[in-house]
């Protein structure tokens, strides 16, 4: 989700046009759930750092026979890219015509599918070539999120649910609410599936949270607070308020790392958890 999208988060709040948009999260005024305790924290370690390019407005990321594939956003800048982690250097590149905002993207079948933000396409790609295969249809409410499982894309919008779609169709097959002891957790963005849990970026928070599928409750929470400072980079809260908040997450299964990012951040972190 980028900085144009701050007045639709608005909307989406007053409207509640993609699902309940009732987020308490981490607001202690909330009334508690006792029956869902409060995740624990989950701790991580930076293993290395690599360039980003700072002009990639990140919506979605992932890893993929040791490339980073991202996609970035914002009308007229929206990409395809697979990166060179080393780097940060696009092997290949996709730009979307300018009236489109990409978002999220998964792969599944050697099929690479990209959300878009409200324009409710799917360009669904030839994942080694970057050819367009067919454009599909999303619309259940905006484009935000997109990770897969072993046979279904799943996808947020700006909400509390996690939609499972088929690949084929598009279609949706069933939605999970996620929550946490204060109840709905909303904009859930980026995601990330793995080992049968999705990892998703809390828009416009430094917070990252593992969520449940079985079930939908969040069962860990990360505070990825800080992180450009821990690498010597500091930025001006300005910066972030500008939208170059933390969105991206990608998971080396070979290494069993994850690279963490940002809209516009000059580094993804390698890291592990504790």
């Amino acid at each position: 989700m980028g900085l144009n999208k701050i007045a639709a988060g608005i909307s989406i709040i007053l409207l509640a046009s993609c699902g309940n948009i009732n987020n308490n999260n981490g607001n202690s005024s909330a009334t508690v759930d006792n029956s869902n305790p409060a995740p624990p924290a989950i701790g991580y370690t930076i293993v290395k750092t690599y360039p980003h390019d700072t002009t990639s407005y990140t919506e979605g990321l992932f890893w993929l026979n040791n490339a980073l594939y991202e996609s970035t956003g914002n009308y007229g800048n929206s990409e395809l890219r697979k990166n060179d982690l080393t780097t940060g250097n696009p092997d290949k590149m996709l730009k979307l015509d300018k009236q489109y905002f990409g978002e999220g993207i998964s792969v599944i079948n050697n099929k690479l599918y990209q959300l878009t933000y409200k324009e409710k396409k799917v360009f669904v790609y030839d994942a080694t070539t970057f050819n367009k295969i067919k454009e599909l249809e999303w619309t259940t409410g905006e484009g935000w999120g997109m990770t897969h499982n072993d046979s279904e894309l799943i996808i947020s919008n700006g909400s509390s649910n996690l939609y499972f779609v088929d690949p084929e169709t598009f279609k949706v097959k069933r939605i999970t609410g996620v929550t946490d002891n204060y109840g709905p957790v909303t904009y859930l963005n980026e995601l990330e599936y793995v080992n049968g849990v999705v990892y998703a970026n809390i828009w416009q928070t430094n917070t990252i949270v593992k969520i449940d599928l079985s079930s939908g409750r969040v069962t860990g929470k990360m505070d990825m607070g800080g992180l450009l400072d821990k690498n010597g980079t500091p930025k001006p809260d300005e910066w972030y308020a500008d939208g170059n908040v933390l969105n991206g997450i990608a998971y080396d299964s070979a290494k069993n790392s994850f690279y963490i990012t940002g809209k516009d951040w000059p580094t993804v972190f390698e890291i592990k958890l504790n």
